[in-house]
């Protein structure tokens, strides 16, 4: 292995590393994929985060300038083809080798930049907000399941828009208390924390599982490769979405909603005999 491949080898590694530590759930969806695919899609998730961590967390620091930084020094990767920033470095590679569309890195770090600024959204604000901060990311995997395929990702880009879109408004749901107390943010229009009724649940509630229904049919023709992985991470959310809906307003607003470690395993069995008897 010469130094550069180690060097990018090292940088993946980054990634792969930011992956487990922030998200298990994430981190063993993505061990279901192709072997192939495991590394890029870690990739994207590596600079997501990275990005996310900016505007969510380094509150002792200037997170505008921040930003702004990893937004330039973002570009500089991918127009050089390569970074010193082991998750940029990681990035840009993935980009440029599955030549992903720059307009969708564009809508995410607007969504960023939403963040830094944004405390409520009407409709228009919110349907931006979840295009660039869910929506295209879903787009950035689906470039690399199609592996240049461009009549699959055309056909398959609304399915991957509404499964990122589903992901993202059950975290608004299940993070609420920490969004509004922590970050004074409500990604929600028209709602009103100290007034979350059950209409606003509801309807809430009933766009998120349009977004899931629509889903469903594109993981079903997603390639083997990334068929399954996908699919299990679409049942964790379901599952987690299927627990919320249960609860009272009040319960959303009071505690983070999690899966237990035992119920991930049983979505996952469940998931793969699907798969074995050709269910999925």
């Amino acid at each position: 292995m010469t130094n550069i491949h180690l060097f990018h080898e090292v940088s993946q590694d980054c990634s792969r590393n930011t992956t487990e530590k922030y998200s298990t759930s994430f981190s063993s969806a993505i061990r279901l994929l192709h072997k192939d695919l495991r590394k890029p899609i870690c990739n994207i998730y590596g600079f997501v985060r990275f990005a996310d961590e900016i505007v969510d967390t380094f509150h002792d620091h200037d997170k505008a300038n921040l930003l702004q930084e990893f937004k330039q020094d973002t570009y500089e990767a991918i127009e050089r083809g390569i970074s010193l920033n082991p998750i940029l470095n990681s990035f840009q590679l993935t980009v440029n080798k599955y030549k992903i569309d720059h307009s969708l890195i564009d809508s995410f770090l607007l969504s960023m930049e939403m963040d830094l600024n944004k405390r409520q959204y009407d409709r228009n604000g919110y349907e931006q907000y979840i295009y660039g901060s869910a929506e295209v990311v879903g787009l950035m995997c689906l470039y690399i399941f199609c592996e240049g395929d461009v009549e699959m990702y055309e056909k398959l880009k609304p399915a991957a828009m509404s499964l990122g879109s589903a992901f993202q408004k059950v975290n608004f749901l299940r993070d609420m208390k920490a969004d509004v107390e922590g970050l004074n943010r409500m990604y929600f229009p028209n709602c009103d924390f100290k007034n979350f009724s059950n209409t606003d649940k509801r309807s809430i509630e009933a766009d998120i599982q349009k977004d899931f229904d629509d889903a469903y049919d594109g993981i079903l023709h997603l390639p083997m490769k990334a068929r399954f992985g996908v699919y299990v991470a679409y049942k964790y959310y379901l599952s987690l979405f299927k627990k919320i809906r249960k609860l009272q307003p009040q319960r959303v607003l009071e505690q983070r909603i999690r899966i237990p470690d035992y119920s991930k395993i049983f979505i996952l069995a469940k998931a793969g005999l699907r798969s074995q008897i050709n269910l999925l």
